[in-house]
């Protein structure tokens, strides 16, 4: 029976996962990837093999009753089954929120779990569904080794200009900081720097993780600068449903003329606003641009989109002191040639040069002349978390050997 290492990515009503060989391999062995999707409502499992063929397809009745306990048991029945069996030795998860004090993965223990926990006021819509299958997975199987690791690690590099806020020292020290997320994004891109080059490996760089959530990591030498998520994901680059930054005198609006709630201002932001809510049609950028030409607003939500990018990415470049790549990752970024052209041609002042054959065919560089380059370079969250994962396991086994 093989021994294998899960990687487990928990949303709102979804549970993703990844499954690798634990061989030792520096560069991790890819089994499975899978997506239990329509949890607490209609559930659908579906898992790929490392070719991307499909090996487990399933669904159940829509009542309610089938959350991340049942999926995460049908998972581990199905990777005992497959293919001569498979054993877990370890679980490592993507966790949204790390404070200021976590900078590296690390092993979970219940004191950690339960000081993660008090994080969850910094994330209310995230925190929490990332600890539900952990604290699962504990009572379950108690003796598992699960390691978790943080979206805000990668940016504890940034000045500490960067990470304050205009307000009292006294709410900072209380956690009120710019903490920055997508960091396990970004930290896999800072591994694949080296080999695209120099440039991208000892230079200053913007990447932009554009996706249903979106943001820009400024970074110099591989090393989180700035981001422009701070305090929370939904600070920024305008997104999928999120509106990004906003005066903050919105949310008195809405509370004070329109009698929400706290909480429901802050599911409008997150859930009602940003690709959604501009074009009042979708928040998916494939149907925006079929539609674009005979629905003005589908143009206009692209329209701002591609414009908060350029007006972040100059703030960016100026934290940086100047550029040279740009880096585009994610859903967007990987896959929308359109926005990565409409990016570039608006970034013309920092020196771009487009190459429209380039782009289009998804070549890794899509501009060229002498100035700044741009390049597209898929992002892989699973691969970072397990590779941290590994590390993490080894010290321990290095620390308790002698």
């Amino acid at each position: 029976m093989a021994q294998v290492q899960l990687v487990l990515n928990a949303g709102s009503s979804s549970l993703k996962f990844q499954v690798f060989l634990d061989d030792g391999a520096d560069v991790p062995n890819r089994l499975y990837r899978g997506l239990f999707e329509g949890l607490g409502s209609e559930p659908h499992f579906k898992v790929k093999d490392h070719a991307g063929e499909a090996v487990g397809d399933q669904r159940w009745p829509g009542d309610g009753t089938f959350g991340f306990e049942e999926a995460l048991a049908h998972l581990s029945d199905w990777l005992s089954a497959h293919r001569g069996g498979h054993q877990l030795a370890a679980v490592g998860h993507r966790v949204v929120h790390g404070g200021a004090h976590y900078a590296h993965a690390v092993r979970l223990t219940p004191q950690i779990i339960a000081e993660l926990d008090t994080l969850s006021p910094l994330a209310p819509l995230h925190q929490p569904r990332s600890l539900e299958p952990i604290r699962i997975i504990a009572r379950r199987v108690p003796g598992l080794p699960q390691v978790a690791a943080f979206d805000t690690a990668f940016h504890r590099t940034q000045p500490e200009m960067a990470q304050l806020f205009a307000i009292p020292m006294s709410l900072s020290d209380a956690g009120v900081r710019r903490y920055g997320f997508h960091g396990l994004s970004y930290a896999y891109l800072a591994t694949q720097f080296p080999k695209v080059g120099e440039r991208l490996a000892r230079g200053r760089v913007v990447a932009a993780h554009l996706g249903s959530g979106a943001s820009l990591c400024a970074m110099e030498a591989g090393r989180s600068i700035a981001n422009t998520m701070g305090f929370s994901a939904l600070d920024g680059l305008m997104m999928g449903t999120r509106s990004g930054t906003i005066d903050p005198a919105v949310v008195f609006y809405l509370q004070r003329e329109l009698g929400m709630s706290a909480s429901e201002a802050e599911m409008f932001l997150y859930t009602k606003c940003g690709l959604a809510g501009v074009s009042g049609i979708s928040s998916d950028m494939r149907e925006l641009r079929e539609k674009a030409e005979a629905q003005p607003s589908a143009q206009r939500a692209i329209d701002m989109f591609v414009y908060r990018i350029n007006q972040e990415l100059g703030a960016q470049v100026a934290t940086l002191g100047g550029i040279d790549g740009l880096v585009f990752t994610a859903g967007i970024g990987e896959n929308d040639p359109a926005t990565r052209a409409e990016v570039i041609a608006a970034a013309r002042w920092a020196g771009f040069e487009l190459d429209l054959e380039a782009n289009r065919a998804g070549a890794q560089r899509i501009t060229k002349g002498n100035g700044p380059q741009a390049y597209v370079i898929p992002t892989d969250e699973e691969w970072m978390i397990v590779r941290e994962m590994r590390a993490v396991l080894a010290a321990d086994a290095s620390v308790a050997a002698g």
